[in-house]
């Protein structure tokens, strides 16, 4: 008679229990929202590029096609800068003849701060201005003795092929007016410019 009564007085309490919660509203889950970490990039980056020069007297206006008191090299030129952000870098560069007219042999390098403006998502356009050296051995078979440094400046665009890869092409002036000598004696007046296509790889 005992446990019928408890059973009685168990089920009462639980239907009582049933009846008070019936005012509970169902709880919403809780939506964690997911953060998506993006690795930033350091804006270091570091490229190679294939550049032909022309070295010539100042006296004579460029010509790719050739002509006298000027030769055209081919030279490798091996670069490395920082992005700031995306309207300011600094770069350095160095370049180095692997071929060459009448024995001519150039070698330089360059500091440049570079200005630069995004066009686009994938293309900018920026310009080289700094301080650099050349030396160079010869000009069209003459023996010329040219070392020396002063200002120097060029213009590019670069384009990004993928997320830590960019393509770039520029034209620079490593020298204008730049002196030299002649056969160890009299004094003459250089001019040197690149045209440079490469590519640079972004960390």
């Amino acid at each position: 008679m005992k446990r019928i009564a408890l059973s009685v007085l168990a089920v009462a309490c639980l239907s009582s229990f049933g009846v008070a919660g019936g005012d509970f509203k169902d709880v919403e889950p809780v939506v964690v929202p997911v953060v998506v970490v993006e690795e930033e990039k350091s804006g270091l980056y570091a490229g190679l590029g294939l550049t032909a020069v022309s070295t010539r007297d100042a006296e004579v206006s460029v010509d790719w096609g050739g002509t006298d008191r000027q030769d055209r090299l081919g030279n490798f030129s091996f670069l490395a800068g920082y992005n700031f952000n995306e309207y300011f870098a600094v770069e350095g560069r160095y370049t180095d003849s692997f071929t060459h007219d009448d024995q001519t042999e150039m070698s330089g390098w360059s500091l440049f701060a570079k200005p630069q403006y995004p066009v686009s998502e994938d293309f900018s356009v920026y310009a080289l201005l700094g301080y650099g050296g050349v030396t160079l051995d010869g000009v069209s078979g003459y023996i010329v003795d040219y070392d020396d440094t002063g200002f120097q400046w060029g213009l590019g665009g670069s384009y990004q092929i993928m997320e830590n890869l960019s393509l770039f092409a520029d034209y620079t002036f490593p020298a204008n007016d730049m002196d030299g000598s002649y056969q160890g004696n009299d004094a003459v007046k250089l001019d040197v410019d690149a045209f440079t296509v490469g590519v640079n790889y972004h960390f």
